[in-house]
């Protein structure tokens, strides 16, 4: 089973590149977004917790994400591997899913992080505003104060897995194809 994390912060081009890998390599997408909403959707005893905490305005404690990322381990034997998408976001969340991923004979092969300079970040994310319907795609100081964000957060996981040699930085510049080669090649050398 290969696993991958793959970091960007918003308008690195991650959701475009996700499709490509999962397609390229028949990994399964685990966005903890999705898992809530799909937890929430079908009335589970973890969604209607999460959804009490939401309703509140509170967090999701980490152990009811990674109780609905167990549940997805569980129900995917046959995956060939996994994309983690938004997760983990704390050092504390990597060391908890090492530790469920060790209850499976598994492991993060690699965590992908895609570098894009704050001035691209923040056109790209403009640009996509036009279209997206999304709010907070079209306000400037809303979109740094995401990337700052972003960057507050992963570097702690970022941080935790490099002492394991799991990170790796790729250049999120250039062509959508040119960016997936190089992300393919990375993940191509630990298979």
């Amino acid at each position: 089973m290969f696993n991958l994390i793959l970091f960007g912060p918003p308008g690195s081009g991650k959701g475009t590149q996700s499709e490509k890998l999962i397609a390229k390599y028949g990994l399964k997408h685990l966005s903890t977004g999705d898992l809530l909403r799909s937890e929430i959707a079908q009335q589970t005893k973890l969604g209607l917790e999460a959804k009490t905490l939401m309703d509140k305005g509170q967090l999701v404690p980490d152990e009811v994400v990674i109780g609905m990322i167990s549940g997805a381990l569980d129900t995917n034997k046959e995956a060939k591997g996994f994309l983690f998408d938004g997760f983990p976001r704390t050092e504390a969340q990597a060391a908890a899913l090492d530790k469920l991923l060790e209850q499976h004979n598994a492991s993060i092969n690699i965590l992908l992080a895609l570098h894009v300079d704050e001035e691209e970040l923040v056109k790209r994310v403009l640009n996509r505003g036009l279209t997206s319907g999304r709010s907070d795609d079209t306000n400037e100081s809303i979109i740094r104060a995401r990337i700052t964000e972003y960057n507050t957060k992963t570097t702690a996981v970022a941080n935790y897995y490099k002492q394991f040699n799991k990170v790796v930085d790729v250049k999120g510049v250039g062509s959508v194809d040119d960016i997936f080669n190089a992300l393919s090649k990375e993940i191509d050398s630990r298979i």
